[in-house]
């Protein structure tokens, strides 16, 4: 038993990974093209991939929501975890980066379960709720501008159904948040948002110390 949750060393988080999640092949040479890139850290895990596929697999969701998309690893696994007529929305700014997302999709064969929409998520999001789409959603993964992360909180809201899920990555942001000496932008947005989850009485909600910190947030009914 501990008090707290426990560091991993190299050797435990290997060691984790050999005994939670056989990885497929398509999915290591995803993340091993991304890792090699300038911008490779923006990636998620291995093992929150892994943790992610069973949450959707759990709430057995067959609709989701994608901020940040990246090189398209997280979308690939939550495809991958949704029956045949599952559907990924999935939004994010740069066609360079979901380029390489594109492919690796198309070879997994889950291209046609993931609405790619490219341009300012605010502007995708709220196009969603204008069309009706409010309250359909079984879960959101946000993983985009920290600067944002309050407005996309509040329309992630409005998206998913009563008992989905929203998950928030880098929540806990190398340490920085707790940091009172760290008071750039970005931090001071990810305490905000952790600050108004944690009080927040339309959820139920817990970070989750994986990566680089997950918050989940599960919308009461």
């Amino acid at each position: 038993m501990s008090s707290k949750t426990i560091g991993l060393s190299d050797d435990l988080h290997r060691y984790l990974l050999s005994v939670t999640w056989e990885e497929t092949d398509l999915l290591r040479r995803l993340r091993e093209e991304t890792e090699a890139m300038p911008m490779g850290r923006m990636q998620i895990s291995a093992e929150q991939g892994q943790f992610m596929r069973l949450l959707i697999e759990l709430l057995q969701a067959k609709k989701t929501l994608e901020v940040g998309v990246f090189t398209g690893y997280s979308s690939l696994v939550v495809a991958q975890a949704m029956p045949p007529e599952g559907r990924v929305v999935a939004c994010d700014v740069s066609e360079e980066w979901t380029s390489i997302g594109r492919r690796y999709w198309e070879e997994a064969g889950v291209a046609s379960k993931i609405d790619l929409r490219l341009g300012p998520a605010v502007e995708t999001l709220q196009k969603l709720v204008d069309s009706g789409e409010a309250g359909t959603f079984d879960f959101a993964f946000i993983d985009a501008d920290k600067s944002n992360y309050g407005r996309y909180y509040e329309m992630a809201l409005q998206l998913v159904r009563p008992r989905g899920l929203i998950g928030f990555d880098n929540t806990l942001w190398g340490g920085r948040v707790a940091d009172p000496s760290v008071q750039d932008e970005d931090t001071q947005a990810l305490r905000s948002l952790n600050e108004t989850i944690h009080r927040d009485e339309r959820v139920t909600s817990s970070i989750v110390p994986i990566g680089d910190g997950l918050t989940l947030a599960l919308k009461r009914g």
